[in-house]
């Protein structure tokens, strides 16, 4: 296992998580025995979205006596009826949910206190009223309840509203293939990393649909994991061949501020599945061929792929192009250092146009090297 800091919170987060949605109908036995080989895995972090009683006692003994090797989430908002899923944006009851939610797992306080599921920039102004959800989060976290305040969506820009309000420490939000064009995506990327917010990326597989190779499925959609472009009808997209859990994950984490990928398990093997991305290839990593093919990409863009390698003069393309990117926000010397350990750097380029002729994204890689020496040196 890896493992990146969390934002500004501190936390040092597995790379690749765990969402337990997908686990709520399991037996006791099943929850535990998925849980505890995730956490023999190196995975500490869990999001735990459902708060019925019956369901947070399965997690709950699951975890018993583990508390301190993992990062424990609760979603404010979240609440049930009749033992099934329902939102809120009550208070009252967000708050009773939340104090039982610290009971049934035998705990004292959440590492994440998440405002859940804010879809659009509406929902997001209500959540900001005067003794709302927000100001009972940050009630909360005064009073030692909740370490830091997160919050979810699948929109934008509302993550970007978030990220620059001060009072939000972590998004939660969509990140895979699918949302590649998502409007305001690489703005919302910035925004964050700006504001040392971290990115927990929910979503990863796309519900599921990207590994149905050769199946036409909806792409715009949250059923989906996609995203919604307000006023425009779902689209019909042909799951290329080749799009596995590797590539997947490995897109995710090369996306800039992304801490962690959240991908959910119903079982041992799905878990393991998720687990081989530590173990893959380079090749079985490069997702670029997929990203042409699956039509969701922008020309003229690095993605970070290195499918321009090999370099004969050995610079790392990817991660010094990504190092350049991530210097656009905010040049700070942890990462002008970063650039002068690189054993080979932009200017040591010459220019003899290899990686140009095997980049599948026509990105201008010998202009963005001069750009990146004069920059950095």
């Amino acid at each position: 296992m890896r493992y990146r800091k969390l934002g500004r919170t501190g936390l040092d987060i597995s790379e690749v998580s765990i969402g337990t949605e997908w686990l709520e109908k399991k037996s006791p036995k099943e929850i535990t025995t998925v849980l505890s080989k995730a956490i023999e895995y190196g995975v500490n972090y869990f999001d735990i979205i459902f708060n019925m009683p019956e369901y947070l006692k399965k997690i709950s003994k699951a975890i018993e006596g583990k508390r301190d090797k993992i990062i424990l989430s609760h979603h404010l908002g979240s609440y049930y009826k009749d033992n099934k899923y329902m939102k809120t944006r009550s208070v009252k009851k967000c708050e009773e949910a939340f104090n039982q939610y610290l009971e049934i797992m035998k705990i004292d306080f959440v590492d994440l206190l998440f405002v859940h599921f804010v879809m659009n920039e509406k929902q997001y102004e209500e959540c900001l009223i005067p003794n709302g959800v927000l100001d009972l989060a940050l009630r909360l976290k005064e009073e030692g309840k909740a370490r830091f305040i997160a919050l979810s969506t699948h929109d934008a820009n509302v993550a970007i509203q978030a990220a620059k309000s001060g009072k939000i420490d972590v998004i939660m939000i969509q990140i895979n293939m699918t949302s590649n064009a998502m409007p305001h995506r690489q703005e919302m990327l910035a925004t964050c990393a700006q504001n040392n917010v971290g990115i927990i990326a929910m979503k990863p597989f796309a519900g599921g649909t990207l590994l149905q190779s050769n199946s036409k499925v909806n792409i715009g959609g949250y059923k989906i994991g996609g995203y919604r472009s307000e006023g425009k009808e779902f689209k019909k997209r042909l799951i290329p061949e080749g799009i596995t859990s590797v590539k997947c994950l490995h897109y995710i984490l090369s996306q800039i501020g992304v801490s962690t990928a959240v991908p959910g398990v119903a079982n041992i093997e799905e878990l393991d599945d998720c687990m081989t991305y530590f173990t893959a290839s380079d090749e079985e990593k490069d997702y670029s061929k997929v990203l042409k093919e699956f039509d969701e990409y922008i020309t003229g863009v690095c993605i970070y792929c290195n499918h321009c390698q090999p370099c004969p003069v050995d610079i790392d393309i990817g991660p010094l192009f990504r190092l350049y990117d991530l210097a656009q926000i905010e040049k700070t010397e942890k990462i002008a250092k970063q650039y002068q350990q690189m054993k080979t750097k932009a200017s040591d380029c010459i220019e003899c146009g290899d990686c140009e002729e095997r980049c599948p994204f026509e990105v201008s890689i010998i202009k963005t090297m001069k750009e990146v020496a004069t920059f950095f040196e």
